[in-house]
């Protein structure tokens, strides 16, 4: 297997004095970032067990042990700026602001969800916030992200995309078509790659001889940039600096956001492919465990203070099952050709 963190462990499995904190994040910034990352673990851990008790139904890929990249990555954008996702999209939709009602609402088949019931967990978008849309198609975000540059560039409005992807959707073409024509017109897009080390069933080492993704970039002549994806703090660093080359003109910039992925790939995957005794230790990686941690350890927060953080997460999602499961409605049969075409024209 890669190795997984880009620093050697201090001893104690969580790398506490590693982590550095930005001077523009002040506590305020801080508790935010840590509300977020707990919207995410308890809205992902909700709708596993929702899955389990046939209560919403279709797939569902769970961003528990990744919070640190999404939020830390949309911490350093402008709430006009744009983000692209992937199938895994739950945690880069909430990062960005999204209203969790909605997101439950979808996930429920609802018509008050963000794509009218009709999308699921795969293919929310939130346009209001700058959330373009997440996929079920690996690597198909990256033209999408793309495009949005390329209008930003052309119509100069200063705004920025992040692309995110998987390990598992570097290999695919248009990973590199979109790359090499983002940096050879200097466009303002950050690309993310949330190396979990594992595609489905597939190991990255298996399928890419290189498994350093970052140093990809230099075949595009752009900064490719390896962080630890556990750290919030670490990839909040990395896609600033990013962004604000973007919003200078300078292009984009390659990011490999490494960590591994904790849980199966979906509600439903018993993970037989891999030894999960070798994916217990990286627990203690737990970007949501870190943080808190990092709070007490430093005197900055009282436990007091972290439950009443880590319950008003909990509330919301809780909230969002009410709402979705008893304030919604079915779609219903006059709605079958809304939102297909672009003026809502049926063609037949």
């Amino acid at each position: 297997m890669t190795k997984v963190l880009p620093r050697e462990d201090d001893g104690d499995g969580k790398c506490f004095e590693d982590l550095e904190i930005p001077p523009d994040l002040d506590l305020g910034r801080q508790k935010d970032m840590y509300l977020k990352m707990c919207l995410i673990r308890e809205f992902d851990t909700k709708v596993k067990e929702l899955w389990l008790d046939n209560k919403i139904y279709g797939l569902a890929h769970s961003y528990v042990g990744a919070e640190a990249i999404a939020v830390g990555a949309c911490a350093a954008l402008h709430p006009d700026d744009y983000i692209t996702s992937t199938h895994r999209g739950h945690g880069h939709t909430i990062a960005k602001g999204a209203d969790i009602n909605k997101m439950m609402a979808e996930l429920f088949g609802k018509y008050e969800g963000y794509n009218r019931g009709k999308g699921g967990s795969m293919h929310i978008a939130d346009v209001e916030h700058g959330m373009l849309g997440a996929t079920g198609i690996v690597g198909s975000g990256m033209p999408i992200a793309l495009g949005s540059a390329l209008s930003a560039n052309v119509l100069g409005n200063g705004k920025i995309t992040i692309c995110f992807h998987g390990d598992g959707g570097t290999n695919q073409g248009v990973w590199h078509e979109t790359i090499n024509m983002a940096a050879a017109w200097n466009l303002p897009v950050v690309f993310v790659i949330e190396n979990n080390q594992m595609a489905i069933g597939t190991e990255l080492s298996c399928v890419s001889k290189e498994t350093d993704l970052f140093r990809r970039a230099l075949g595009y002549g752009i900064p490719g940039v390896l962080v630890d994806g556990f750290n919030v703090f670490e990839v909040y660093l990395a896609v600033k600096e990013a962004v604000e080359r973007a919003r200078a003109g300078q292009g984009p910039t390659l990011i490999e956001a490494r960590f591994l992925r904790l849980l199966g790939h979906f509600v439903a995957d018993d993970q037989w492919y891999r030894d999960l005794t070798k994916v217990e230790p990286y627990w203690d990686y737990d970007p949501v465990k870190r943080m808190r941690e990092y709070f007490i350890l430093n005197k900055l927060l009282k436990e007091k203070e972290i439950v009443e953080i880590e319950a008003k997460a909990k509330a919301s999602v809780e909230r969002s099952v009410v709402y979705a499961s008893t304030e919604c409605s079915e779609p219903g049969i006059d709605t079958l050709y809304e939102d297909i075409y672009a003026h809502g024209e049926v063609i037949v």
